[in-house]
């Protein structure tokens, strides 16, 4: 039985940096975190051992298409079912399967079969993990202390970018893919003694109303439709979109390819990587401290208009040194845009909506953005990076537009504490 408690109900809440209900889904979140950096880690050098380039290239995007295909139905999941529950079974399925991944390496040399069936069925359970993830912050906490959260899900989410990596590396090195994929899964285990004493709350149906019976095409349309009619979360939606189609690949494809044709090398990638990483991370810990800021809306405005001229102008600088200052900007901007953007998000949903809402917005993340790899790629090869950079940063604007064309975004303010 979900595990709730009287303070929970009540309008005060205290300091999420304070509350030991949020420190433990923080720790719980932020092993799971560190857990994927480092299972994918294990994933593409078992990969690269047991197959050619174009294999790895398999392997790696295996896990994609079940988490896309399945994404809104894990939204689905996450209202039908307690979200705690949700996220506490997908752990352990996580670590069921990377420890007998890891049993299997140990005994055998990795087939490249068995990788791809870890990576769909990873990619399957992740499709469940993520909606759910989502649904939980308000459940745990106060409105007022939404942006605070959403600032240490981010904050969490960049130290286990970094941490992951040299973890899984290290493993590798010195006990091999096995070591690798048990250190992946003995994190997922770390995780489940902290969601398993978490205190949620209950979800506050109004008197009378009747249970859901509908099927899970019923709830995802009706889903949708919340969305679509929402006067401030549709937008939102629509903008957080935007900004992951118009930037995710321009960052991630392009500044790969900005770097070759400057050629500041693979350490200048290096140091712009970095640089847009620290700047998100440091606006993470903004959100994380202050709580709260004022005029949110025009904040989101703000924030996204100077991140898409950061990018571009990240094309246009004749030296690396400008190119990592104006990343690190941009990233700064990122951070807290995607913050404050998430926050705004789960403080106008009504928590029934919550998974189904999440789940779209992940699904433009980590479905369709990557989508537009190839279209990046193909154009900077026949026109080069900056045009690209600018049509991108463009892109980016338009939901700049929509949030100045939007009443409800436009006035939007975060909640205020009690």
């Amino acid at each position: 039985m979900t595990t709730t408690d009287p303070a929970l109900r009540g309008h005060a809440s205290r300091p999420a940096h304070r509350d030991g209900n949020v420190l433990r889904w923080l720790t719980a979140h932020t092993a799971s975190l560190v857990g994927d950096s480092v299972y994918f880690v294990a994933l593409g050098w078992s990969a690269q051992k047991a197959a050619g380039p174009a294999e790895v290239g398999l392997v790696m995007a295996a896990g994609a298409l079940p988490r896309a295909l399945l994404m809104l139905v894990g939204g689905v999941v996450a209202d039908r079912f307690d979200p705690r529950r949700v996220i506490l079974g997908s752990d352990v399925l996580r670590c069921l399967l990377i420890l007998s991944v890891a049993a299997g390496i140990a005994l055998t040399a990795p087939a490249l079969w068995m990788l791809v069936a870890v990576a769909l069925v990873f990619g399957a359970v992740d499709a469940l993990f993520v909606p759910a993830i989502g649904a939980l912050p308000p459940r745990i906490t106060g409105p007022d202390q939404l942006a605070r959260v959403s600032g240490m899900r981010s904050l969490s989410m960049r130290l286990s970018q970094i941490a992951g990596p040299p973890i899984g590396g290290s493993a590798m090195a010195l006990g091999g893919a096995a070591a690798a994929f048990t250190v992946a899964g003995l994190l997922f285990a770390l995780s489940l003694p902290f969601l398993s004493t978490l205190r949620v709350r209950p979800l506050e149906k109004p008197a009378g109303e009747q249970p859901e019976n509908g099927t899970v095409g019923q709830d995802l349309v009706d889903g949708l439709r919340y969305i679509h009619s929402h006067r401030l979360v549709g937008p939102l939606v629509v903008v957080g979109a935007l900004c992951e189609l118009g930037l995710v690949g321009t960052l991630n494809v392009g500044m790969i390819l900005l770097n070759a044709e400057r050629g500041w090398g693979a350490s200048g990638y290096g140091w712009i990587v970095s640089g847009f990483g620290a700047g998100a991370a440091a606006g993470a810990a903004l959100l994380s401290v202050v709580g709260r800021l004022p005029r949110a809306g025009l904040l989101l405005a703000g924030t996204l208009l100077v991140c898409s001229a950061g990018a571009v102008s990240i094309a246009l600088v004749p030296a690396l040194w400008i190119a990592v200052a104006m990343a690190l900007a941009t990233g700064l901007c990122a951070g807290t845009f995607g913050g404050v953007n998430n926050a705004l998000v789960q403080a106008a949903t009504d928590p029934a909506y919550l998974g189904r809402v999440t789940s779209v917005v992940m699904l433009a993340m980590v479905g369709l953005a990557p989508l537009g790899y190839p279209l990046v790629g193909a154009a900077i090869g026949a026109w080069g990076s900056a045009p690209v950079f600018v049509g991108c940063g463009a892109f980016a604007c338009l939901g700049v537009a929509v949030v100045l064309a939007s009443g409800p975004v436009r006035r939007a303010e975060l909640p205020r504490a009690h």
